[in-house]
């Protein structure tokens, strides 16, 4: 059963203390009962305030312990008031956290960054039926390149599931280049066997019916049509997300994290037809509890996060 906040209220009524965060956390990553994260053992019990000890193997962990909430020196409720800020703002924000009282920007722009990678969820279903696929370039304007070739701007492959005449789920992955072994490596992720696939002439895609796939392909040099008339679904997303990372992050996104950004902006745009945003709430908080702890050192790789601002490919 979906247990969740239904508004800002209930959320701050419920969630004021640690143990109540715990109990809410305990719930999401154990709902069929404790299992030990070492030896899958069902019996366990309390040790201290936050411990819990396996019965079998005598192992302690914490509900926090292998989730993107291990080591925070933060309250959990400050936590539970992020992601709920963040599942709430129909753009989303960049790391602008003092808001919440987070101090620095540092830790908002952290706690941004473990929270994208909590919004993908591990073995999600892949896309149905009728799915656009087709690259897009995310950066400035480059001179003296044509077609796809790019030397600095990041290339961004999109599917698109058809959903009548609207827009259904969607996919996205940055990729090194445009080679077959790229492209085809996001369909065979991302679309399930038996779909139609529907591309321009690209050649890299021509294996598709080889690995499955119904392929429909629409030449568009030989129509009198627009790209984005031919494949609307695929451009209007290219076009949506282009206009997201220059008005809510000013175009100040790294390439090194960029798939992260695709993350948010899928997570936003799967569920933009939702009536709750306490259940986006409690799906984020459900995905957060299943996504590895990841350090800050490793996020950040070899350059500081206020370099962001100087990546504006």
């Amino acid at each position: 059963m979906e247990d969740y906040p239904r508004n800002l209220s209930e959320l701050e009524a419920r969630f004021s203390s640690e143990g109540a965060c715990r109990e809410y956390l305990f719930q999401l990553r154990w709902p069929d009962g404790y299992r030990c994260p070492r030896c899958g053992g069902a019996k366990g019990w309390p040790l201290r305030s936050v411990l819990l000890e396996c019965g079998n193997c005598g192992y302690q962990t914490s509900v926090t312990a292998g989730t993107i909430f291990q080591g925070t020196r933060k309250p959990l409720a400050l936590w539970f008031r992020m992601m709920w800020w963040v599942t709430n703002q129909k753009n989303g924000a960049s790391a602008l956290g003092r808001a919440l009282g987070l101090g620095s920007y540092k830790t908002a722009w952290t706690w941004l960054h473990k929270l994208r990678r909590a919004m993908v969820r591990a073995g999600r279903d892949r896309l149905t039926g009728s799915v656009e696929v087709d690259e897009t370039y995310v950066g400035g304007l480059e001179e003296g390149v044509r077609g796809r070739q790019t030397e600095t701007k990041a290339l961004v492959v999109i599917a698109a599931q058809e959903d009548g005449a609207g827009i259904g789920r969607i996919r996205m992955r940055c990729v090194p280049d445009a080679s077959a072994k790229s492209l085809m490596a996001f369909v065979e992720d991302t679309v399930d066997p038996g779909s139609l696939i529907h591309t321009d002439g690209w050649p890299a895609y021509d294996s598709a019916e080889s690995k499955g796939y119904r392929h429909r392909v629409t030449v568009l040099s030989r129509k009198k049509e627009s790209a984005s008339e031919l494949l609307p679904s695929v451009h209007r997303v290219a076009s949506l997300l282009k206009r997201w990372l220059l008005g809510t992050h000013q175009g100040a996104v790294s390439r090194e994290h960029l798939d992260y950004y695709l993350d948010e902006f899928t997570f936003r745009f799967n569920r933009r037809t939702s009536k709750s945003r306490g259940k986006l709430f409690y799906r984020l908080v459900q995905q957060a509890v299943a996504a590895d702890p990841v350090p800050y050192k490793r996020m950040v790789k070899c350059f500081a996060p206020a370099d962001d601002a100087k990546h504006n490919w």
